[in-house]
């Protein structure tokens, strides 16, 4: 009962990563701080897909289900729980370009909200306090 309880958890946090992926750029218009956690996500996201290698947090939920004495699934996390689920398949290139659309309007955002032209102050200090 706890392996099947953490591999929830594995894939709620999986799932929250490739959220967070999509859209922090966005949520970084708030909190600037968080850009550069997002942009290591980024990165690791678009080695994943550039490179090919898995990510750890799949194989890991596999290892809990089978612990859990529930089936393992072949493919990736994307492949189980996301595509041909929320999407049909011959659109992946399509989500693709929607997130990396979204993370770049999120840096650009970020940059005209906090970058260091603007009066609020420098990225990642947030709004200047003097006057």
């Amino acid at each position: 009962m706890v392996y099947r309880i953490a591999a929830d958890g594995v894939v709620v946090v999986h799932f929250a990563f490739i959220v967070f992926l999509a859209l922090g750029g966005v949520v970084a218009w708030r909190w600037p701080r968080l850009l550069w956690l997002h942009v290591c996500a980024v990165a690791w996201g678009a080695a994943i897909i550039a490179i090919g290698f898995v990510c750890p947090l799949t194989p890991l939920e596999r290892y809990l289900r089978r612990q859990g004495d529930e089936q393992g699934y072949e493919g990736g996390f994307v492949d189980r729980y996301i595509e041909d689920v929320i999407y049909p398949g011959e659109y992946t290139w399509l989500v693709r370009t929607l997130i990396a659309a979204a993370v770049v309007m999120g840096w650009t955002g970020v940059v005209v909200r906090w970058g260091p032209t603007s009066q609020r102050g420098a990225l990642g200090r947030g709004p200047s306090r003097s006057r």
